[in-house]
């Protein structure tokens, strides 16, 4: 099958139908076009994101199944309700988002590179300009040790990813944003694929075609109460 090329002068044209992504490698779309603030919103509200590595062409997903969390369904171990309940970190929204990103893009142990290249910096940076993108923040002794940053359209959360310096930092940040989420009334967090670590906290699996149903269900809706302040 020929991966179909999408023209990078028109955010507008169709994407693919995602029923057609390949299973092999799980989720791939199409390559090319652009990211432009259009293009990726159309994306996520098709259950598609961009990923791809430096000096690759630009590609895109939407993997079945799909990790999803329920702001309801949150899960809280012991001992991470113990770290939280000492009050280590200051937690913010919308503080740092540049540096949050610049974080999430340094090599992890045991990887040489990134695919947070420059461009999706650029690209995801405008979006937080325009107010579709956000970062939750974690500090301590007024240094940021940890955070995450995704997309935020109607009552859907798209997480996209976090990083930490100090030990659990990024989990409490995420699990403050999630009973945030909660209380301002958005009813969905797309986690994209599995890891251990989300399912620890509460995400789950569901199909692809159950996640486009949601996506257009809670997409159009604006949250009950105003956030991001």
């Amino acid at each position: 099958m020929q991966l179909p090329i999408l023209d990078p002068l028109n955010p507008d044209e169709d994407f693919p139908e995602i029923e057609s992504a390949l299973s092999e490698p799980d989720g791939l779309l199409a390559a090319g076009g652009c990211l432009s603030p259009q293009r990726i919103i159309r994306a996520y509200q098709q259950g598609i994101f961009p990923w791809f590595n430096p000096g690759e062409p630009i590609l895109w997903w939407s993997p079945n199944p799909r990790l999803v969390l329920f702001p309801d369904q949150l899960i809280i171990s012991r001992s991470l309700r113990k770290t939280i309940r000492k009050e280590l970190f200051i937690l913010t929204s919308d503080q740092a988002f540049p540096q949050v990103m610049q974080y999430c893009a340094a090599p992890r142990s045991q990887e040489s590179g990134t695919w947070i290249t420059e461009e999706m910096y650029i690209a995801y940076t405008e979006l937080f300009q325009q107010g579709v993108a956000h970062s939750f923040e974690a500090w301590f002794d007024g240094e940021l040790v940890g955070g995450l940053y995704g997309i935020a359209i109607g009552q859907v959360f798209f997480g996209e990813s976090m990083f930490h310096k100090k030990t659990d930092a990024s989990k409490v940040a995420f699990c403050c944003l999630v009973e945030n989420l909660s209380e301002w009334g958005y009813q969905l967090i797309d986690c994209q694929v599995h890891s251990n670590h989300l399912s620890s906290l509460g995400a789950e699996e569901i199909n692809r075609e159950d996640f486009s149903q949601l996506l257009a269900q809670y997409c159009p809706l604006p949250p009950s109460t105003s956030a991001w302040k």
